[in-house]
């Protein structure tokens, strides 16, 4: 027996519980060995991660998919696993670490600290999987993976190698995003721009040769004038013309540096010159490589000034000079504080031309939250230009499609201008890079001027190498400078040569990048990869494009020779209900879990698929989670409904047999809602889908069959009673069928209890086959409920418009009407005035005066209202109403035709201005409506 209310939170860890029982969402099954394979990859959240909204919305995508396609009886594997996140986990260990006043990572050295590590992620590792299961995901739990996994790490290593002895790995001197708090290279996507108030400074630089001739220079970071190596003016710019192949003076250094002719340079900008710092910004940087000018910098590895004892900032410049003495006294000092001198000193000789107030974007790293500076080191590439050329043909030809196809644009601008991939990190959590240095020989002596690499796959492997190489024995040892007190000053090798392995990790992104077919045991060559791989779809937020889809369609073309997946399916941001963007500071986040909670998974889920629009953001509030639950609660009720009248299902039943009209006609609607579900989740159209199936079940279903049945249900025990117990019970279990994707929950929970009633069920619901229904279209029945519902439903639109309470019984007049309305009117004129509480229905020849007509299927129907309502009066409010709306109207339109509104507004604004149009527009029509109607009766 169905319970009085749903319990979510009851209900939800019983049926996980059920289905983990069943092993229902495993991949490979005997009795599916030979049906149509389905793969997807989960994108992996961080092992540190706690459930969001985004993930929230992601996943639900994927389970509707996953259990969309396992009901159509394919062979489903949603390949699930974490990433290991390699910054965000060593800060929390090194947090946790301290939080216990136990020693620091550079204490306890790598391999203890590698310990705490593993230790935290066998201890708190797991808590986003779980969390995953309480969304009710169907993942093969039983194939998790991780990336730093025994099998995973064999494939990352097995990638370096291979790219590297392709020549598609290299080693190179590059300006990189530094952490100067966290000591490492970082990604793009872990750069933050953050709007900042503060300060242009613009400096005047004299011009060699020239008495009192100086070149003006603007920037927002003077601290990184030190290594400054050129003064760049654009080529056409008449104002320089004869300034190009001269050269200025570096205040406070002393540098003679080249006044350049460059594109990069903007007459219109400032005044037109730039300087150029190759070594600190990544566009001087590329305009110091087509210059040919040395990149000079000035700054350590914790972003303060590294002055003394650096050649590339002394070379040429005389030592003794004392305004470079007196700049020298800067090493050591914090950007920060370096760049309050340095103004000070740059007024202090009147080369200050003037200070303006400067809002604008600077980097921040999103985990340490210090200012990101361009930094010059040395770090590990990858020619992404070469892998990415295959991967961009492969869109192009359609073997990967973008949906929505928009975002394909996106993915060329980045693949066809693609940089080369820094895919080292400056820490100890991660992927250690296979390669091991020695001092390189110069004859038969050691040099210590440079190295030489091994790079192998094991460290016997690059051991063996290296004694190859020096032909005599090797030692490994824990660093280059350990090296250095074997080797001295280089010359003969010693006995054992000292080798030792780069201490750098791999990017997490790399690992992430082979996940499509890492996961599914490559190098190896298993049955799982051979089955499941290409996979089938991607789905992913648009913020990734570049990080995570571009790179594994390069590693999969690149070692599968295949694409990895055919499909890649973008959604957008979740938002707040005025489109905000998400944000602790904010004070506008939604937590998934604290949904769950108050709601159900269910609501959270539907309420999900309902707002996903293909290539538009997310909007959400509390009262959609509401509104999902009370839908949830409406097929709770239904569900009893039908149980309290004794529908259950029949075992063989047929609904293309049914007899009685109102049994035909829902069995049509049901026919054509599954059509309509069916092909909208096959094009992705998950908010069509859910909403096709929210129409159906509170419209169709419960609103308007269940009501029309009751007289049936109500009645005398005969055929129609019992044919419609089971057409009620029938299209119940379709619904549920249906609905499963989206609400895997409630729709389980109903299965089961249900079965109560009538013969036992064939298993899970998660399994049950995919609704697919054929001859039970049928349109005399719909032309005939079809008529019923327009009409009631015509009747409660004028009550709504002219204010008429359901107390007001109405007379109806249909006028004029063909013999075959007259017939159905008499079929259904009790039910019509039940429902639509008139005091009358009738037929006329002509419509009577005073009446308001409307128009149901191409026949007249009147109301006759004179004497019911004051017609003036009512047109009067009306046209109130309707200057309203115009104003409303007016005032949007103010803000739309102005330029400026739509280049200056979020475009989360802009968007909502829109939809008040919209929402006005609809309203504006109505009342246009009920005037015309009220002209007609006056």
């Amino acid at each position: 027996m169905i319970d009085k209310t749903y319990q979510p939170a009851e209900v939800e860890t019983r049926i996980a519980a059920l289905w983990e029982e069943a092993g229902a969402f495993r991949a490979g099954q005997p009795e599916r060995r030979s049906a149509e394979p389905y793969c997807i990859v989960i994108p992996p959240p961080n092992v540190t991660g706690s459930l969001h909204m985004g993930h929230a919305l992601n996943n639900t995508l994927q389970d509707v998919l996953c259990r969309f396609e396992r009901m159509r009886g394919k062979d489903v594997l949603w390949q699930v696993g974490t990433d290991h996140a390699g910054i965000a986990t060593q800060m929390v260990v090194e947090r946790q670490l301290m939080e216990r006043q136990e020693p620091g990572r550079r204490a306890l050295g790598r391999e203890k600290f590698l310990e705490k590590v593993w230790t935290w992620k066998a201890e708190s590792g797991g808590t986003i999987i779980n969390q995953l299961k309480r969304l009710g995901a169907s993942c093969d739990w039983s194939r998790e993976r991780f990336t730093m996994d025994e099998g995973l790490s064999k494939a990352v290593i097995r990638v370096f190698v291979t790219l590297y002895r392709a020549g598609l790995i290299y080693k190179d001197k590059r300006l990189v995003n530094w952490d100067p708090k966290l000591l490492t290279a970082i990604s793009d996507l872990e750069v933050q721009q953050v709007e900042t108030k503060g300060h242009l400074w613009h400096f005047r630089y004299p011009v060699e040769g020239l008495r009192d001739t100086f070149i003006t220079v603007a920037t927002t970071r003077p601290e990184t004038m030190l290594g400054d190596t050129a003064v760049a003016v654009h080529p056409d710019d008449e104002r320089y013309r004869d300034l190009v192949g001269r050269f200025a003076i570096l205040p406070l250094v002393g540098r003679r540096i080249p006044i350049i002719a460059d594109e990069y340079s903007d007459p219109e900008k400032g005044t037109g010159a730039v300087k150029i710092t190759p070594a600190h910004d990544f566009n001087d940087f590329e305009v110091g490589r087509r210059h040919d000018l040395p990149p000079v910098n000035v700054l350590d590895r914790e972003a303060n000034l590294n002055l003394e004892n650096n050649d590339a900032f002394l070379d040429g410049i005389d030592p003794m000079a004392p305004e470079l003495v007196e700049t020298l006294q800067m090493h050591g000092l914090d950007r920060f504080v370096a760049r309050r001198l340095i103004v000070e000193r740059m007024q202090d000789k009147g080369l200050v031309a003037k200070i303006e107030s400067h809002v604008h974007m600077v980097p921040h790293g999103d985990r340490s939250g210090v200012i990101i500076e361009p930094y010059l080191t040395d770090q590990w590439y990858v020619d992404a230009k070469t892998l990415a050329q295959p991967a961009a043909q492969a869109v192009r030809d359609g073997r990967t499609v973008f949906v929505p196809q928009q975002w394909e644009a996106t993915y060329f601008n980045w693949m066809d201008n693609i940089q080369p991939w820094c895919i080292s990190r400056q820490l100890w959590w991660g992927h250690q890079i296979p390669a091991w240095y020695g001092w390189a020989l110069d004859g038969d002596q050691l040099s210590i001027a440079k190295t030489e690499v091994f790079v192998a796959e094991t460290e016997a492997e690059a051991l063996q190498r290296a004694k190859n190489y020096y032909k005599k024995d090797v030692e490994l040892v824990g660093s280059m400078d350990e090296s250095l007190t074997k080797v001295g000053f280089g010359g003969e090798p010693p006995e054992k040569v000292p080798v030792w392995r780069d201490e750098d990790v791999l990017d997490t992104w790399f690992s992430s990048a082979l996940w499509p077919f890492s996961t599914l045991g490559w190098p190896y060559e298993t049955a799982e990869l051979k089955r499941f791989y290409p996979t089938n779809v991607l789905v992913t937020g648009f913020d990734i494009i570049f990080f995570w889809v571009a790179r594994m369609m390069m590693m999969g073309l690149h070692f599968m020779k295949d694409i990895p997946f055919h499909t890649v399916y973008i959604h957008r941001l979740v938002r707040d209900e005025r489109g905000q963007k998400m944000s602790k500071s904010k004070g506008n986040v939604i937590d998934p879990l604290g949904v769950v909670d108050e709601f159900g998974a269910d609501a959270l889920r539907f309420s999900l698929a309902r707002a996903v629009a293909q290539g538009h953001d997310i909007k959400l509030s509390p009262q959609h989670f509401e509104n999902n639950r009370n839908f949830t609660t409406k097929l709770w009720n239904a569900s009893r409904f039908a149980e309290m009248n004794e529908c259950a299902t029949v075992a063989g039943f047929d609904p293309s047999s049914n007899m009685e009209t109102l049994n035909r006609w829902i069995a049509h609607e049901l026919q054509k809602a599954s059509r309509e579900v069916t092909e909208q989740i096959e094009t992705y159209k998950f908010n069509d889908a859910a909403n096709a199936l929210y129409r159906f079940v509170w419209n169709i279903y419960c609103d308007w069959y269940l009501e029309l049945v009751k007289p049936v249900l109500g009645g005398p025990d005969n055929a129609a009673k019992a044919e419609t117990r089971a057409m009620v019970a029938w299209v119940r279990d379709e619904i549920y069928k249906m609905l499963h994707p989206f609400m895997p929950f409630v729709t389980e929970e109903l299965w089961r209890v249900t079965a109560e009633q009538g013969p036992p069920r064939d298993g899970l619901l998660a399994l049950a086959p995919w609704p697919e229904h054929a001859r039970l279209s049928d349109h005399a029945a719909e032309s005939e409920i079809g008529w019923v519902i327009d009409i009631v439903t015509a009747i409660r639109s004028v009550r709504a418009e002219m204010n008429l309470t359901v107390a007001t019984e109405l007379p109806v007049v249909l006028a004029g009407v063909s013999a075959e309305t007259d017939a159905r009117a008499g079929r259904w004129a009790d039910m019509i005035r039940r429902l639509a509480r008139l005091s009358s229905l009738s037929v006329a020849k002509a419509v009577p005066p005073g009446s308001i007509q409307l128009l149901v299927r191409g026949e007249v129907m009147a109301l006759p209202l004179k004497g019911v309502i004051d017609f003036a009066a009512e047109q009067t409010r009306l046209a109130k109403e309707l200057a309203r709306v115009d104003a409303d109207i007016a005032r949007v339109d103010a803000k739309l035709n102005n330029p400026k509104f739509i280049q200056n507004a979020a475009e989360e604004v802009v968007e909502g201005e829109r939809e008040k149009r919209e929402e006005a527009e609809g309203r504006r029509a109505k009342i246009l409506e009920a005037l015309e109607r009220l002209k007609g009766a006056a």
